[in-house]
């Protein structure tokens, strides 16, 4: 097994301590927990990671309790990566790598707005990137309706990333990992719906039935006039510019256990969207992604113990048009993410992770030509491991121990970029101090 770097920085893992003791005491999204007056560990297996209970609160659009005078809360991360092999060039282009950063700082906007509407909005500072621009937004109406004696919830959403609606943590937007390093070097392919976030505007529209089967629909557009807000301080030349609206659909078969400590979701969901190849001019032939998914989830949840366990796979086809930059007239890439977490007494974490992705050789899409971040032999191809320690000394901070491990990078395990780096050489180990407040 290779070894990680271990060079962390003490004196900036000391000083984090020293801030998590001035913190005051609160819990996951504080406005969140002022309003409803729980225990983070009512909604949270650990945050962001939702409980049965924390699913109820965001389908019922975040309505639970009173509505708060003041619906603010703040979030800090403190960071520090260290990549196993960098070497004089990789110290150029990533340059944060080995530093203690201010990883992001964020200002929540979250709780009741009426009877039936709720809010869940975060606007972000990187200290990485030293930009500051709006962050995942999530609007809701929900309502109940009797149906043949049967209660189905129904609601409606205006957001600004896929999945960020998405009471389960198997999907993208909060899935695990729910915090990875900024400056660390990480594979180039992606699937488009992890890919749009605070770039769209979704409204869609949802129904649970007998808490037992869920169905939503959401169409996806470009954020532009109306929807300016939804990608405020984003650099729209970097932005995906769609046609239209797209559509996005979710279906869900979940049950709660009588007992209140178990649960499980099985579910798919699927996206199609056609995107302008040049963001600047919205004209013209554009290109076709069409991702499909499967997921499942399991939860034991108790004071003393908590277990999640996730499996999830996507498909996604794309079909270029002729102004893509690409090798092929069609490409797909495959990616699969498996998880299992486990709490003890709130307060000691461990998670473990496999992900995979797989696709389609398309050297113009890929093979860059540059070292470290491009692909030698046009491949896609990425997986490895992630395990994780955490510790809560508090239920308002979290500290993080995440080492990463990849068996393939960007098409290869050795020489992957045509400049002899092996893929476990972006190895990596990861120091977040994380609080709420």
């Amino acid at each position: 097994m290779r070894k990680f770097p271990c060079s962390f920085p003490w004196r900036g893992l000391a000083v984090a301590i020293m801030l998590a003791g001035c913190v005051q005491p609160v819990q996951a999204v504080p406005s969140f927990a002022r309003q409803t007056r729980m225990d983070c560990f009512a909604c949270h297996v650990s945050w962001p990671e939702l409980t049965p209970t924390g699913r109820q609160f965001k389908l019922n659009g975040y309505t639970l309790g009173p509505r708060p005078a003041l619906p603010l809360a703040g979030m800090l991360q403190l960071s520090y990566c260290a990549t196993d092999k960098r070497g004089t060039d990789f110290a150029a282009s990533f340059p944060k790598d080995r530093e203690v950063v201010l990883q992001q700082a964020s200002l929540f906007y979250s709780g009741k707005l009426a009877d039936h509407a709720g809010i869940f909005s975060q606007f972000s500072y990187d200290g990485v990137e030293h930009h500051t621009s709006i962050d995942n937004v999530d609007v809701r109406y929900a309502n109940h309706v009797a149906l043949a004696g049967t209660d189905v919830l129904y609601g409606f959403m205006l957001h600004n990333n896929p999945q960020v609606q998405d009471v389960w943590n198997t999907t993208s937007t909060w899935g695990f990992p729910f915090s990875s390093s900024p400056a660390a070097n990480v594979p180039a392919a992606a699937p488009l719906i992890e890919d749009l976030g605070q770039q769209v505007a979704g409204l869609g529209a949802y129904v649970l039935w007998h808490d037992t089967v869920y169905a939503e629909v959401t169409a996806y557009r470009t954020s532009n006039h109306l929807f300016n807000p939804l990608r405020l301080g984003v650099n729209r030349a970097e932005a995906a510019s769609l046609d239209g609206y797209n559509p996005y659909w979710r279906l869900a078969l979940q049950h709660d256990w009588a007992d209140g400590t178990q649960s499980a979701m099985i579910g798919t969901y699927g996206l199609v969207a056609d995107v302008f190849p040049d963001n600047r001019v919205a004209a013209g032939p554009t290109d076709r992604y069409r991702d499909i998914g499967v997921d499942a989830q399991y939860q034991y949840v108790t004071d003393r113990h908590r277990v999640t366990a996730q499996l999830n796979y996507l498909r996604e086809t794309q079909t270029w048009s002729a102004a893509a930059q690409a090798s092929n007239g069609t490409d797909r890439l495959h990616v699969f993410r498996a998880k299992a977490t486990y709490y003890y007494d709130k307060k000691y974490g461990f998670n473990a992770a496999r992900f995979s992705l797989h696709g389609s050789a398309d050297s113009a899409l890929y093979d860059t030509g540059e070292a470290f971040t491009g692909s030698g032999n046009g491949r896609p191809d990425s997986s490895g491991w992630i395990t994780e320690l955490n510790y809560l000394p508090r239920r308002d901070i979290r500290l993080t121990l995440q080492l990463t491990h990849y068996n393939k990078f960007n098409g290869a395990s050795r020489n992957y970029d045509g400049f002899g780096r092996r893929a476990s050489d972006n190895d990596t180990a990861y120091l977040l101090a994380w609080f709420m407040f």
